[in-house]
C-alpha cells in the first residue's frame, strides 16, 4: 500500500484535494483543505475556539455512532472515528494539543466550512496513525479498501459544513453554559444572599438620581443584586432550550439531501446522552440553518447579565468611595495598592475588572446581533457569519463565569459595612422630612428641609425647634428602620 502523501526536504509532505496538490507541513494532522485555509486567511491570528473543536469531536462521534446504527458506516470504521474523536475531545494531548492541529482563523468562511474540513482531516489521520499508515494516507485507494477512514466519505458521512458547523456552536455554548457560567452566577448570587441576610439590620440612606432618598437596608439592597442574578440564571436556563434545538440532519440547505431522516434525531440523542443537555433535532431544519437566531437570543441573554451585573460592581463602586471624601457605606477589601504616586491609596479594582468584563460582553453582543442579521450573515439558506458569530458568544460565557467568579471571592466575601457611616448619613439626610409630608404636609416638610440644608441642622433638629409634632410622635415619624417597611 503506497500512502499518497510525500515527504519533502523541506518538512512538508504533498497532500492532494479536489483543487490539486498542497504542500502541507509534514508533522501536523490535517490536510490539504485546512492548509488552503491557513493561507487564504491570515487576518486575526486567533484560532476558532477550542470549544467549537472539542464540540466537532463530541459531535463526529455521535455521527459514527448513528451512522453505524443505520448500517451506512461499517463499525470497524465507525469505532476508529469514534477513538480519534475522543482524542480530539481530550486536547490531542499525544500530539502536541488542539490548536497546532486547528489553525484556522476565526475569520474564514463563513459557514465554517474550513472548520469542518479540519476537523474531518484530523480524525481521518489520526485513524491512518493508529493503523500504521503514514499521514496522508486517507486518500490513497488500496489504504481505503483496506478499511480506512476518508475524510469526506466516512468521518463527514451524512452531514455538511452547513449543519455541522451551527451544531458544534450549540453544542459548545450550551455545555460552557451549563457547567460554567451557571455554577459560576450560583455562587455569586448565594454569596450576595448572604451578605443580604446578614446585613438585613444595617439601615441606611437610600438614593435616586445620585441624590439623597428615603432609608433603606443594606441587606434590601444586597437582596435586589442577588435576585438580578438569579434571574440571569433563569434567563440561561430559557437559553438552553433555545439551544437545545439542533440543525444537524438538515445538510446543505435544510432538505436533509445525501442523509438519512433518522440521522438527526439519533445524533441528537447520543450528544444528550455525552454532554447532560437535552439536544433534539430542529423541529424545522430551514430556521435552523438558514438563521441564526438561536445564537443572537443568547447572546442577548449574556448581555442582560452583563448589563445587571456592572449595575452591582458599580454601586458597589460607589458605596465604598472615599475612605473620607466620598460615600464610605461598604468597607472594600483592598487587594493592591491603587496609585503610583499617592501612597496609601487604594482603588475598587476587583470592580473595574468586572465593569470592563461587561463593555467586552456588550461588545460581543454587538457583533453576534451584525452577525445574526439578514444580509450581513443570515442570507438566504445559510448563516455565513457563524464562526465569529461562536467566538463571541463563547468570549462572553467565558467573561461572565470567570468575572463572577473573581468578584465573588475577591470581593463580595470580604465586603464589610461601615455602620457607624450609614447611621451618620441617614441623621443628616434632608429625606429624612418625607415621613413627616403625611401629618404636617409636603410645603411645611418641604420648608424644614430647605431650612436644614441652608443651616447645616438636621431635619429632626429643626422640626423639635419648631415644634411641628410632639417629641413621641417626632422620634416615630422619624425612626429610619420603620422608613424601609410598608404600614400595615
Amino acid at each position: 500500500m503506497s500512502p499518497s502523501s510525500t515527504m519533502t526536504a523541506s518538512k512538508t509532505r504533498t497532500e492532494k484535494d479536489s483543487m490539486g496538490t498542497m504542500e502541507v507541513p509534514a508533522d501536523v494532522l490535517y490536510g490539504a483543505s485546512t492548509q488552503r485555509a491557513v493561507l487564504n486567511f491570515p487576518i486575526s491570528g486567533r484560532p476558532v475556539p477550542m470549544a467549537i473543536v472539542r464540540a466537532y469531536g463530541t459531535l463526529k462521534a455521535a455521527c459514527a455512532r448513528a451512522n453505524a446504527e443505520l448500517g451506512l458506516v461499517d463499525k470497524d470504521r465507525a469505532a476508529a472515528i469514534e477513538r480519534a474523536c475522543e482524542a480530539i475531545t481530550n486536547g490531542l494531548k499525544d500530539h502536541g494539543g488542539l490548536e497546532r492541529h486547528f489553525p484556522v482563523d476565526i475569520f474564514q468562511t463563513g459557514s465554517g466550512t474550513s472548520t469542518n474540513m479540519n476537523a474531518n482531516e484530523v480524525i481521518a489521520n489520526l485513524v491512518c496513525l493508529e493503523r500504521g499508515a503514514p499521514i496522508g494516507s486517507s486518500k490513497d485507494q488500496a489504504y481505503l479498501d483496506a478499511g480506512g477512514v476518508h475524510p469526506n466519505d466516512h468521518a463527514n458521512y451524512g452531514q455538511s459544513s452547513n449543519d455541522t458547523f451551527p451544531t458544534a456552536m450549540h453544542i459548545a455554548a450550551a455545555t460552557a453554559i451549563k457547567n460554567d457560567l451557571l455554577p459560576a452566577l450560583d455562587r455569586l448570587a448565594t454569596a450576595l444572599e448572604k451578605k443580604a441576610k446578614e446585613w438585613d439590620d444595617v439601615v441606611k440612606i437610600g438614593r435616586t438620581h445620585l441624590q439623597d432618598a428615603t432609608p433603606i437596608r443594606l441587606g434590601q439592597e444586597f437582596s435586589g443584586y442577588a435576585r438580578q442574578i438569579r434571574q440571569g440564571q433563569t434567563r440561561l436556563e430559557r437559553a438552553l432550550e433555545t439551544l437545545a434545538e439542533l440543525p444537524l440532519g438538515g445538510t446543505a440547505v435544510g432538505t436533509g439531501i445525501n442523509t438519512h431522516t433518522r440521522f438527526g434525531s439519533l445524533v441528537a440523542k447520543g450528544l444528550g446522552k455525552a454532554t447532560g443537555c437535552g439536544f433534539r433535532e430542529a423541529d424545522n431544519h430551514f430556521e435552523a440553518q438558514h438563521a441564526k437566531d438561536a445564537f443572537v437570543e443568547t447572546s442577548g441573554h449574556l448581555r442582560t447579565i452583563a448589563v445587571s451585573l456592572s449595575k452591582i460592581a458599580n454601586d458597589v463602586r460607589w458605596l465604598g468611595s472615599g475612605p473620607r471624601c466620598g460615600i464610605g457605606e461598604l468597607k472594600l477589601p483592598a487587594v493592591q495598592p491603587g496609585s503610583s504616586i499617592m501612597p496609601g491609596k487604594v482603588n475598587p479594582v476587583i470592580c473595574e475588572a468586572v465593569m470592563m468584563v461587561c463593555c467586552q460582553v456588550v461588545g460581543n453582543d454587538a457583533a453576534v446581533a451584525m452577525g445574526g442579521l439578514g444580509g450581513i450573515g443570515s442570507l438566504l439558506d445559510l448563516n455565513v457569519a457563524m464562526p465569529v458569530m461562536a467566538a463571541n458568544v463563547l468570549d462572553s460565557i467565558e467573561l461572565l463565569a470567570n468575572g463572577s467568579d473573581v468578584f465573588r471571592e475577591k470581593l463580595v466575601d470580604g465586603l464589610e459595612p461601615d455602620e457607624d457611616r450609614c447611621a451618620a448619613l441617614i441623621e443628616g439626610s434632608l429625606a429624612m422630612c418625607t415621613s413627616l409630608a403625611p401629618v404636617i404636609g409636603y410645603d411645611n416638610a418641604a420648608a424644614i428641609a430647605k431650612e436644614a440644608f441652608a443651616s447645616g441642622k438636621t431635619v429632626r433638629q429643626i422640626a423639635t425647634e419648631k415644634k411641628v409634632l410632639p417629641e413621641g410622635e417626632l422620634d416615630k415619624l422619624l425612626d429610619a428602620r420603620s422608613m424601609t417597611e410598608p404600614e400595615g
